[in-house]
């Protein structure tokens, strides 16, 4: 019985030792741990700052915030200047008239690289020459060249031009146009020489078209000119006899033509009586 006793009272004494021991090993951990969670926290709270914040965060808060201050008024402007075009420009430059002088446009001298628009007449001096350069076509004007630009075509007044174009660029000579017969690279020659216009065509087919009317005449279709060929169309064949000049006569109005006799005849009286009196046959 004592030596049961003495063993169990060692063993308690054994097991109290271990309980103690753990325990303080947990004090020792969780002591550990307090420190850790201490000296680690005040460096979280310092990396913490407004200015840290995710940038997706701030920006569409500012965002809403600048379009909640706009009022209806100022956003209705907004739109209304975006979409609104502004005001029209005086013209839309179509060409460019390239010269080293010599070239007057609508009566004042053009220098190099000038902006020509539709309407605009061009007038070339003797020894100088011009290139007109637009969209998909070149025109050379020669010296001596009198010629009204419309844009797609140039009406050509009297001298020369050569024409290379690939989106049939008309030439205009009275009722007569010249224009490429097809959609292709096509050159030609177009002169107004004393009421005959010659047409050349250099590269590709150009047609000819006339035919103006006039009361009591009928103009003539001019066909085609083929690549290398050469023709000449007479103006009053394929336009017709210019206009005669009204006599001075017509359209007068047969009211004053009564009132002038009358007063003709009125003139006539007053001179043949005179302003006195009657002189009496017998009177001395």
């Amino acid at each position: 019985m004592l030596i049961d006793d003495a063993s169990s009272g060692s063993y308690d004494f054994c097991w109290e030792g271990v309980q103690d021991h753990i325990r303080m090993s947990v004090a020792i951990l969780r002591w550990i741990l307090s420190c850790i969670v201490v000296a680690v926290t005040p460096l979280s709270l310092a990396g913490q700052s407004p200015s840290a914040s995710p940038p997706s965060q701030t920006v569409p808060e500012q965002t809403s915030q600048t379009q909640t201050s706009q009022t209806p008024q100022t956003q209705g402007a907004q739109n209304q200047a975006t979409q609104a075009p502004g005001p029209p420009l005086q013209g839309t430059a179509a060409a460019v008239l390239h010269t080293q002088g010599g070239v007057w446009i609508n009566g004042s001298e053009a220098r190099d690289s000038t902006a020509v628009f539709p309407g605009d007449l061009i007038e070339t001096k003797p020894g100088f020459a011009a290139t007109l350069n637009l969209e998909g076509s070149e025109v050379l004007l020669a010296p001596e060249a009198v010629a009204k630009f419309n844009g797609d075509s140039l009406a050509l007044d009297h001298g020369s031009i050569s024409v290379g174009s690939s989106r049939n660029f008309k030439v205009q000579v009275n009722c007569i146009t010249v224009v490429p017969a097809a959609s292709v690279w096509t050159q030609f020659e177009v002169s107004d020489l004393n009421g005959t216009v010659q047409v050349a065509a250099r590269k590709a087919d150009v047609n000819v078209q006339g035919g103006r009317t006039t009361p009591g005449q009928t103009g003539s279709s001019g066909g085609t000119v083929h690549e290398g060929e050469q023709k000449s169309f007479d103006e009053t064949q394929m336009c017709g006899s210019p206009a005669q000049p009204t006599s001075p006569a017509r359209g007068i109005s047969p009211l004053w033509i009564a009132g002038g006799a009358a007063g003709i005849g009125v003139l006539i009286w007053v001179l043949a009586h005179g302003s006195g009196s009657p002189t009496s046959p017998s009177s001395p």
